[in-house]
């Protein structure tokens, strides 16, 4: 039945999540950069697996910042059950996963009167490589800088609350931590045009054959000028060369899955994320 992940078994839930690799980017990125046991980083995310006669049968995860993830297609309902119970007392911030798996999640820990900011099946994407477009429109990306933190907190305070459904006060925070990780990690890339950021992107789990983009965003007065779809294409020839093979995405409406499109995304499933108004204790009725 289900249990807590121990050291040794990284290859087991690698293995697993492999093979639903489509919908597991956020449990093996995670995975892959902190490991079982980080309890510091907001992503650092403990694990916990479940075992059938065939092997293993579900993968969960929660980080540090409160994100439950699932990978738990086929399990019983009790597997979801002893899931909520392993979690409770803990902070939940969001769940994400497959749209049938979230409502299976939020079933398990009680969220009927829960209140969310963000809570939508998204369609998913994925592109193999070789098949990328990159338009012929203008501008280069390059790396954000120090430079860059006070516009960096303005797009990601907005994306937050347009994007995210976050509120206002939480933010404005929300978007200090982004700028700073945005210029730390080398994840974002800025699409300059004249010397002028235009949008940006970035990339939010990685594998070195496989990438999740993220953070998509274009302020509004430079939309409707293709700069987003310029912004990701270009930076997946940049991985590219660094030897992914594919890409993962979901989109957050009509007009984005048109730009995704146009670079040669194909939609291969859906994918939900569902975002709290404010954390909630798991198994407090909230």
């Amino acid at each position: 039945m289900l249990r807590a992940a121990m050291p040794g078994d990284e290859a087991a839930i690698e293995a697993f999540l492999a093979d639903h690799a489509d919908t597991s980017m956020f449990l093996r990125g995670n995975l892959r950069e902190f490991g079982l046991e980080d309890r510091s980083h907001p992503h650092g995310t403990a694990y916990w697996l479940a075992q059938g006669d065939g092997g293993t049968i579900a993968v969960f995860g929660l980080t540090n910042a409160g994100f439950a993830m699932c990978q738990s297609p086929d399990a019983p309902p009790e597997i979801w059950s002893a899931f909520a119970e392993a979690v409770a007392g803990r902070m939940l911030a969001g769940i994400t996963g497959t749209a049938a798996q979230v409502a299976q999640a939020k079933r398990a820990f009680g969220l009927h009167s829960a209140a969310f900011a963000l809570d939508r099946p998204e369609p998913l994407y994925r592109l193999d490589l070789d098949a990328l477009i990159i338009p012929g429109l203008p501008g280069d990306i390059r790396p954000p800088t120090e430079a860059d933190r006070a516009l960096l907190h303005l797009w990601f305070d907005a994306y937050e609350q347009e994007a995210l459904g976050t509120p206002p006060d939480r933010a404005a925070a929300l978007a200090r931590e982004r700028a700073g990780r945005a210029i730390a990690t080398g994840q974002t890339r800025l699409l300059v045009v004249d010397d002028i950021p235009v949008a940006m992107t970035a990339l939010n789990a990685r594998l070195p054959d496989m990438v999740q983009v993220g953070g998509v965003f274009t302020p509004l007065d430079q939309r409707g000028q293709g700069h987003a779809r310029r912004a990701v294409a270009l930076h997946l020839a940049q991985e590219r060369e660094n030897g992914v093979r594919a890409a993962i995405l979901f989109a957050s409406g009509t007009a984005a899955s048109r730009a995704y499109e146009s670079i040669g995304f194909a939609r291969v499933g859906t994918y939900a994320l569902a975002i709290l108004k404010s954390p909630v204790t798991i198994g407090a009725n909230p």
